[in-house]
């Protein structure tokens, strides 16, 4: 069976519509910062083990940015919100 992902708008759809970005908790620099700052931003991350938040876009659904909580070891799913509600205004 495909592991399923609760979208918020199209409910329960199968992990393969969506995409992964990334980090939800990562602070985005800010536009003047120097290019050293955007290249730590963008390349070095880390790869935690256990509880995460991190940009999914439904690429083949609503196509809405979410904010997934999840468990990097055994892919648990503990919380699902759209991304514009979940940061306060955008992502």
């Amino acid at each position: 069976m495909a592991s399923l992902i609760p979208c918020p708008h199209c409910g329960m759809r199968p992990k393969e519509e969506f995409t992964i970005k990334g980090s939800a908790d990562v602070a985005r620099p800010a536009p003047e910062a120097g290019t050293q700052d955007w290249l730590d931003y963008v390349y070095l991350r880390e790869n935690p083990m256990g509880r995460l938040s991190e940009y999914w876009h439904h690429a083949s659904g609503c196509r809405r940015w979410l904010v997934v909580s999840r468990d990097s070891v055994n892919h648990d799913i503990y919380s699902v919100q759209d991304a514009a509600q979940a940061k306060g205004g955008g992502a």
